[in-house]
């Protein structure tokens, strides 16, 4: 299996698997690879397959996490995919072993990740995860769970932030969405789809951009990458919401 590990050095030249054949989306695919060069400082990881196709691994220090989670001396998961044809070849735990030597080799305590209780939109596959060893740790009213696979047994367990707790927002009327560049469809999706959706529905429409590390440690909701709020309720992680077609099949106004 040949993975490949993105840099400073060749990003430029290599794709980042989503949005890559998107016109729509070019300047936030851009803007994500802007994003990933000042987490590579931090030491974030970027590993794919050497293909054109969706098969990756992101993770990170969890003290650097973009996630509202207390989880010192673990590695958090980000984004981890495996689509279409390449399911079922074992990629998934290669790339998930090369997270597992990587947080041995640094003396962390283990693995750690936010999922849905149920599966989530834009979030990793938890029955596959607990299957790999995991086991949820922390749990939220709004659908989501922590998940972590220790390393040192005798080790803390990690927990979400106190900011997560309520599942609300504090903008209380109308639609409230917090993102960040974490991913290449947002920038787009939020300012022109969902824009142009609340539009047309006379919708109240509040849009956060978590610029920082620290705006998003502090958000109320662990899927920083996207997540949609209804009059102060949390609703989906789901970003196909933004458009006019499928709004008023996700979100239910209440």
């Amino acid at each position: 299996m040949n993975f490949i590990t993105l840099s400073k050095e060749n990003i430029d030249k290599e794709h980042i698997c989503c949005a890559f054949s998107d016109k729509k989306c070019v300047d936030s695919y851009n803007l994500k690879k802007e994003w990933l060069k000042r987490e590579f400082d931090k030491g974030y990881v970027f590993r794919r397959l050497d293909e054109r196709a969706k098969v990756f691994i992101e993770y990170c220090r969890a003290e650097t996490s973009w996630i509202p989670v207390d989880a010192p001396n673990y590695l958090m998961i980000n984004c981890f995919w495996v689509s279409g044809q390449y399911k079922g070849k074992g990629y998934a735990k290669a790339l998930l072993q090369t997270a597992i030597d990587d947080a041995q080799a640094q003396g962390r305590d283990g693995l750690v990740t936010v999922v849905g209780t149920k599966k989530y939109h834009f979030m990793s596959d938890t029955k596959w995860l607990l299957r790999q060893g995991f086991e949820v740790v922390d749990d939220l009213p709004s659908g989501f769970s922590l998940l972590t696979k220790k390393l040192n047994l005798d080790a803390e367990s990690p927990r979400f932030k106190e900011s997560v707790l309520s599942g609300e927002c504090p903008h209380k009327e109308g639609i409230v969405v917090y993102y960040s560049n974490r991913c290449p469809f947002t920038e787009y999706h939020i300012h022109n789809s969902l824009k142009e959706t609340a539009a047309n529905r006379n919708l109240p429409l509040t849009i956060i951009k978590l610029e920082t590390m620290e705006q998003a440690q502090s958000a109320p909701s662990p899927a920083t990458i996207f997540s949609l709020f209804c009059n102060g309720r949390f609703v989906t992680t789901d970003i196909s919401a933004c458009m006019d077609s499928r709004f008023d099949k996700i979100v239910k106004i209440s």
